[in-house]
């Protein structure tokens, strides 16, 4: 059948890089199954596309080539199976090629189609989309002042990309918003770094991973390795808003945190959709360090695979909101001339044989995103630095650095309930 990429893209075509999990073979069904198939092919509904075809051809209002009726035809059979099965043509094809680098030019979200509008999946870190306030769960409804009804998810996805210092106004529809908001975006190099890490108050590691990437493992376990240098009691991985990725990564990060048992299955009808990938002892980074994991309904695809088999291993607790939900499996099909097929081939399992499909991950401890707000009895009192002409701390500006840090982090609820939640986890572990 040729060469696969991408076996595992877990989640619809994106506007971010597209990674792959590889380049291997895939044999679907041996020869004389494939002419029992061939055998058994459905003469009148072929002739009944033959006509339909035919009549188009000849009595439709504009003159359509046959190139394009063939292309329409196999765009919608693939679009009328699920939102993630696609017709890639050489310029699609190229590009799900060329962001497997994790650069490309774009706005920086994941999409997906939603009762006939773009619906925001996710905004990438750092992305002109991130930084202009674009949230997961907005549904694009207007490009350039174009509406998106009837436009397929590719021609919006095509629409969205372009040249790094061109502009795209977006129409947005937001939950909570009586007004649609508008957004006039800088079309930008997309370059995603997947890992970011740092230590917080000194005693807990963070690492935030934004989308899984081919060298996305080997990050986690520099970064694990320079955090447990910094003598980190505990970890906090962050999966929030990442749409996936690539299932080697996945796969490599579950295996930071595993010495042993199954990470992820998937299961289709050919023989070679059936596998299972195992955690090896050798590749263990994390080893026993408690860790908590980040979620919410951005997370998808590699993360859901990451979280759900730390989850079933006991391995961390999860912690945030359900995730995304996404429990299927892609698989690239070259065809001839540089054409292809997004396939979905498979679902994927957690370790206890759980599919996550449309109803994803549920944490351990659900919390919702939110604010430190002081109570109307707490407003009441003042400190000795709300006092007129206080002294400064003898440490000069540390009190100042400390209020901003603190300010900071209470934007995050979420991870500050994280933290709160990993001290308890190391507390519990120190008692005799």
């Amino acid at each position: 059948m040729g060469r696969i990429v991408n076996p595992l893209r877990i989640r619809s075509l994106p506007l971010i890089a597209v990674l792959t999990w590889g380049l291997s073979t895939l044999s679907w069904a041996d020869d004389d199954e494939n002419e029992k198939k061939s055998a058994a092919l459905p003469l009148e509904e072929l002739q009944l596309f033959a006509d339909v075809y035919e009549l188009i051809r000849n009595n439709y209002v504009e003159e359509m080539d046959d190139k394009t009726l063939i292309n329409l035809a196999i765009r919608g059979m693939l679009e009328g199976l699920d939102p993630h099965s696609a017709y890639l043509e050489p310029d699609d094809f190229d590009s799900l090629q060329f962001n497997t680098s994790g650069a490309f030019g774009g706005v920086g979200i994941e999409v997906d189609m939603h009762e006939g509008l773009i619906r925001v999946v996710s905004p990438m870190d750092g992305t002109p989309a991130a930084k202009a306030g674009l949230l997961a769960g907005d549904l694009i409804f207007e490009l350039d002042g174009k509406p998106v009804k009837g436009m397929n998810l590719k021609d919006a996805i095509d629409y969205l990309r372009g040249e790094p210092g061109s502009k795209v106004e977006l129409g947005i529809f937001r939950e909570g918003s009586k007004d649609p908001l508008r957004f006039s975006l800088v079309r930008d190099e997309i370059k995603v770094a997947s890992v970011r890490y740092r230590m917080e108050e000194g005693r807990f590691g963070y690492i935030r991973i934004s989308q899984f990437q081919e060298n996305t493992a080997d990050d986690v376990r520099d970064a694990i390795e320079e955090l447990r240098e910094s003598n980190a009691e505990g970890l906090i991985l962050d999966l929030r808003n990442n749409p996936g990725g690539v299932l080697d990564a996945a796969v490599g990060v579950s295996d930071a945190f595993l010495n042993q048992g199954v990470i992820v299955s998937t299961r289709g009808r050919a023989p070679s959709s059936v596998v299972t990938f195992n955690a090896r002892p050798t590749n263990t980074a994390a080893g026993r360090i408690p860790t908590v994991v980040l979620v919410n309904a951005g997370s998808a695809s590699a993360s859901e695979i990451v979280a759900g088999a730390l989850q079933d291993h006991k391995r961390a607790l999860i912690v945030g909101t359900p995730s995304f939900g996404k429990g299927s499996v892609q698989t690239v099909l070259p065809l001839k001339k540089e054409f292809a097929l997004k396939l979905t081939t498979a679902r994927y399992y957690t370790p206890k044989g759980r599919s996550i499909q449309a109803e994803g991950i549920e944490p351990d401890i659900q919390v919702s995103q939110g604010t430190f707000q002081a109570t109307d009895a707490e407003s009441m009192y003042y400190k000795e630095r709300d006092l007129s002409r206080h002294l400064n701390n003898e440490k000069g500006d540390d009190d100042k650095k400390s209020k901003k840090k603190s300010t900071k982090r209470s934007r995050d609820f979420q991870l500050a309930q994280a933290l709160t939640v990993l001290k308890g986890i190391v507390l519990t572990q120190k008692q005799p």
